[in-house]
């Protein structure tokens, strides 16, 4: 039964992870197709491999996920990860149906939590603290600041200069800049579908807390969120690209470059979690903001700033109920 669970888990997560990716395939591409520096088909062409190029880079938020919780080993511990899982994938599917950009790493982390709670098992509220709740707050705080600002430098610096000129530079120079963001997307977000599988492992006796990660495990979540990406999502694209601001090549090139500043140093130097999706999203809102406040549609923010807020608990809700129904059918 255990190997059994084990392969279940494993395809739950690199499902959740083909998910992110078309759930999150808006955040990389949505300002370069909406200013038309990129087509959409090499738009997703582009994050697709800078994803799977990006999950390669590091494993440092994969072991920050898998020490949100501690499951107990065996089957108990196999189900708690798997309920975790499907309230996560259950959360994504709903706000991608309804295009909102929603956090897939705050749903994952909800949704372990959730599990996690349900059954007893022990949760590490100083690591969801730190590593989650702190950079879930001041990552879009920053992000909506810096691009405020980087857009406003320039402004300044090309003040003088004719204005079509400006933007078909800004234009080209978006496929840097919305590279730099997909890399930025593979390198977080590929990782936390990891951190599950590895918690998997450790969980069925497979791997023990202190290994790296297998190979096989890698390269499966690069594949599944590369994949992913390609398919697209195109509800959401809508949102960030169009309904919050009608966005030109520099303020599209200020939002990625932020965005994908942040994604890096979050990464490599707290090893958290962070949201692609609240990232990007504010700094649009950020870049956007500099030609008039009035000019960001804040209705549309504020419907998906309460996407943000019931993420957490609305995953953890569902994963407590599939924990509830697993637990009932597989026993412990």
């Amino acid at each position: 039964m255990d190997l059994a669970i084990v392969i279940a888990v494993v395809a739950v997560a690199l499902a959740f992870d083909y998910t992110n990716g078309f759930h999150d395939a808006a955040n990389a591409i949505a300002t370069s197709v909406s200013t038309r520096a990129l087509t959409p088909r090499i738009a997703l062409v582009l994050a697709a491999v800078m994803n799977f190029v990006g999950a390669l880079l590091g494993q440092q938020v994969a072991h920050t996920v898998s020490d949100v919780i501690a499951p107990p080993a065996g089957n108990h511990g196999l189900i708690i990860v798997l309920a975790g899982l499907l309230g996560a994938i259950a959360w994504n599917l709903i706000t991608w149906y309804f295009g909102l950009p929603s956090s897939s790493s705050h749903a994952l982390i909800g949704g372990l939590v959730g599990a996690a709670l349900t059954a007893g098992a022990i949760v590490h509220w100083s690591t969801i603290v730190d590593k989650v709740l702190i950079p879930m707050v001041l990552s879009p705080l920053f992000g909506f600041f810096a691009a405020f600002l980087v857009m406003l430098s320039i402004m300044w610096i090309f003040r003088k200069r004719n204005p079509h000129k400006v933007f078909r530079g800004f234009r080209m120079a978006q496929t840097v800049s919305a590279a730099g963001l997909a890399l930025g997307h593979g390198l977080q977000d590929a990782q936390k579908t990891m951190g599950v599988i590895f918690l998997a492992l450790v969980a069925s006796g497979h791997a023990s807390a202190d290994d790296d990660l297998p190979l096989w495990v890698v390269i499966a979540a690069a594949s599944a969120i590369s994949l992913g990406t390609y398919s697209g999502g195109w509800r959401i694209m809508r949102t960030l690209g169009r309904r919050i601001i009608h966005l030109d090549p520099a303020r599209g090139f200020a939002a990625e470059s932020v965005g994908a500043a942040v994604l890096y140093t979050t990464a490599f130097a707290f090893h958290a979690p962070i949201s692609t999706t609240h990232t990007i999203t504010s700094a649009i809102m950020g870049a956007g903001a500099t030609k008039r406040f009035s000019a960001v549609r804040w209705g549309v923010a504020r419907s998906i700033i309460a996407a943000w807020v019931l993420t957490f608990p609305m995953a953890g809700l569902v994963a407590a109920g599939c924990y509830v129904v697993l637990h009932a059918i597989l026993g412990a």
